[in-house]
């Protein structure tokens, strides 16, 4: 095999996607900052103890694993940034009251998320700390869907469901994790033959109610279905209510519901949300709301605070939107004149693209497409149209 060939699901980004990559990610981000986010860059390597803490079975799959030649600890490659700003919350800021964060960087993958996926995500998404109500829930979806307004998404769909469901109905069955595992797969997955079999030993009530969640998916009737069928516990009840308020103030996106899905379960406390597009494979946007998500990097009991959040990955984004377009740039001949020297660098010091063409390359393609060129008149350096 080559030396040169890249390992499966890794890939170089060539010029025009990495354009347009990057200006989407300086168009999000600063649709953040608009909101009042704070950017961090936490590192890729850390420790592996304090980048899984917390996070369960399923990233640990995912992530790379190293030995640290410095110190002979084990080190990941992070597979999720959201832990990593969560430490930061927790140990490094350590404020008492609300703080934003948003965040954007390369994670890695053992395995790629979905069929034709990269196994290196350029990630980038955002979290508020320290509320616990549902106006930071309403804030982080209308945050999301504006940066996606932003890329020029076009007629988004917002899909809601609540961990608080299936974790109720379960709550009191002491299963053991793989057992419990099982039936969160099979109600994401709508696989109610199965579950038929995982809930033969369940008391009637209990094995109904889960049964009954596989077909709880579609419009806002779902949530009335919901309220008649289900069991009347509180946590379910303040679920399909809060459920009702978000999608009411998110309007008119177009919004579903899905209260079978608690993918995650092991990791979000309450409102999950998907986000996805008619020319996207798969949902562009995941989030929803992660309590306490702090408090396992330490014993700090004022550290359990609220966090909800979302994050995406900009490579998937890039392939389900219209390029942005491209920047117009001025053509400039090469020359060590200083008054063609100067007049370049007065150019570009306004913000303009200017593309010297080096000697015996003038009739080379011009992936800049530019629309103007520098040329010499009467002794001074102008800017003409082509």
């Amino acid at each position: 095999m080559s030396a040169w060939v890249l390992p499966d699901h890794i890939a170089d980004v060539l010029p025009s996607e990495a354009r347009h990559i990057e200006e989407l990610r300086r168009l999000l981000l600063d649709t953040a900052c608009g909101y009042g986010y704070e950017l961090v860059m936490p590192p890729v390597l850390e420790h592996l103890e304090s980048l899984l803490t917390g996070t369960g079975q399923a990233l640990d799959l995912q992530t790379f694993k190293l030995v640290d030649q410095l110190s002979g600890r084990m080190l990941g490659l992070r597979a999720d940034t959201t832990p990593q700003v969560a430490r930061i919350d927790a140990h490094l800021l350590n404020r008492a009251g609300v703080t934003r964060l948003s965040y954007c960087g390369p994670v890695l993958h053992t395995q790629p998320d979905r069929p034709h996926g990269t196994r290196e995500p350029l990630q980038l998404g955002a979290e508020i700390y320290g509320h616990a109500g549902l106006e930071a829930d309403l804030e982080i979806l209308q945050l999301a869907l504006d940066q996606l307004k932003a890329a020029h998404v076009a007629q988004p769909l917002v899909d809601l469901g609540d961990s608080r469901i299936v974790s109720c109905l379960l709550e009191d069955l002491h299963l053991t994790e793989h057992v419990a595992q099982q039936i969160h797969t099979c109600l994401a997955t709508k696989n109610q033959s199965e579950l038929v079999k995982l809930t033969v030993d369940f008391d009637l009530s209990t094995k109904e109610a889960l049964l009954s969640l596989v077909d709880l998916y579609g419009d806002i009737s779902v949530l009335d279905h919901a309220e008649k069928i289900l069991p009347a516990k509180p946590a379910i009840l303040d679920a399909l209510k809060e459920l009702r308020w978000l999608a009411a103030h998110i309007a008119p996106v177009q919004v579903s519901f899905d209260l079978a899905d608690a993918r995650g379960y092991a990791y979000y406390s309450g409102l999950r949300f998907a986000i996805y597009a008619q020319n996207a494979s798969g949902a562009l946007v995941r989030g929803g709301r992660y309590d306490g998500v702090g408090a396992v990097f330490g014993h700090q009991i004022d550290r359990e605070r609220p966090a909800v959040g979302f994050s995406m990955d900009l490579k998937q984004l890039v392939d389900s939107v219209p390029a942005l377009p491209l920047k117009a740039a001025i053509r400039a001949p090469w020359g060590d004149a200083i008054e063609l020297r100067n007049a370049i660098a007065h150019l570009r010091g306004q913000g303009e693209t200017v593309v010297c063409v080096l000697p015996g390359h003038e009739s080379e393609v011009d992936e800049f497409h530019c629309d103007r060129a520098l040329v010499e008149a009467a002794g001074h350096w102008l800017v003409q149209a082509l």
